[in-house]
């Protein structure tokens, strides 16, 4: 189960990785970038305000750096000391998933839309699974299963 739990944050990591680079595309190359669904695009509100679409894709391109940064931190861990059975990297990789997870989701409530709120809650859900699978590693050595 150990190997599936690292595998799986490792897939986990790539994805990350390769939301961020689409979204730094996106944010960077002036591609058609829609708001809403069916709704305007960053290109259209140019033209009601200038200077906005360069704020949104600013702000684009600070969200593509952090989830780029996060799968590359979490792409680290998980190869390297998680693989290798460190009981932090357990910890580290559940609070920062937890933290990316919860803050997403906090849109329902804060700022009612759910837009993008799935992205969070499948992340977190995807983690949570994958530490799950190697949740013996935080007994203490030693300790029997009957215990």
């Amino acid at each position: 189960m150990r190997t599936a739990s690292w595998v799986l944050l490792a897939v986990v990591a790539v994805l990350m990785l390769l939301g961020g680079i689409a979204s730094t595309y996106t944010a960077y190359s002036g591609a058609e970038d829609n708001l809403l669904p069916g709704g305007p695009t960053v290109q259209d509100l140019e033209t009601m305000s200038p200077g906005l679409a360069t704020a949104l894709r600013g702000r684009r391109a600070t969200a593509a750096a952090f989830a780029l940064a996060y799968g590359v931190l979490l792409l680290s861990v998980a190869v390297v000391p998680y693989r290798r059975g460190d009981v932090w990297a357990w910890w580290a990789i559940l609070a920062a998933s937890l933290t990316l997870g919860l803050v997403i989701m906090a849109r329902v409530p804060l700022l009612g839309t759910r837009l993008g709120a799935a992205t969070g809650l499948v992340q977190l859900g995807v983690v949570v699974l994958a530490l799950l699978l190697d949740v013996r590693r935080l007994r203490p050595a030693g300790a029997s299963a009957g215990r």
